[in-house]
């Protein structure tokens, strides 16, 4: 048996976080970019695929590829953020599966057997991963501004041309601010989004 967090642990993750769309200047140091990977590397997905990606912009020239093909509303806090991270997913993620999955050698053959599979397999569990990221990322004091509103195809373009990778979402993250911080939007109740068969 597991104690549960504490109180400040579960606000800081859940109750009191924020989706944040302004940004302190503050550096986001590659120590901690790659410590917030380590931890959410672990969260679970479904035969350990894996197929989560994330390519960190960390630059101001690798921010300045990503800005064109975000939306208006996005661009300005997008620049503004320490780090963009464009949360992908992997389509080859079969080929690890060796690897990550190795008491199955013949779970490869799940996926490139059956392309609908594949791609429904890559894009859940990669959106798992995705958010197993930022969970860490608030975990070690980390703040996040995750987004739709961008040009798929332009994304793809600029970083992933070539490769089996393709963009789900872009989080920003970093040290916020209460800039353009609406109020807090209300969540259904447990009545409305729950059921106890």
């Amino acid at each position: 048996m597991h104690a549960p967090l504490p109180d400040p642990s579960l606000d800081q993750l859940f109750r009191t976080a924020r989706t944040r769309n302004g940004w302190s200047p503050d550096k986001v140091s590659q120590v901690l970019i790659e410590a917030t990977y380590e931890l959410a590397k672990w969260g679970p997905t479904s035969g350990n695929c894996c197929p989560g990606r994330f390519l960190f912009l960390a630059s101001e020239e690798a921010k300045a590829r990503l800005a064109p093909h975000m939306s208006s509303g996005n661009r300005a806090k997008t620049l503004a953020a320490p780090v963009n991270v464009i949360m992908a997913y992997d389509l080859k993620f079969a080929d690890r599966l060796i690897d990550l999955f190795p008491h199955n050698p013949a779970a490869k053959d799940w996926f490139t057997s059956n392309p609908e599979l594949n791609l429904e397999t890559a894009f859940r569990n990669g959106s798992l991963q995705a958010a197993y990221l930022m969970l860490a990322a608030r975990s070690l004091g980390l703040d996040c501004g995750p987004m739709s509103g961008f040009k798929v195809e332009g994304v793809n373009a600029e970083f992933f041309a070539d490769t089996s990778w393709t963009v789900n979402f872009i989080c920003n993250i970093g040290y916020g601010t209460d800039e353009g911080l609406r109020p807090r939007g209300p969540r259904l109740a447990f009545e409305e989004a729950c059921q106890i068969l």
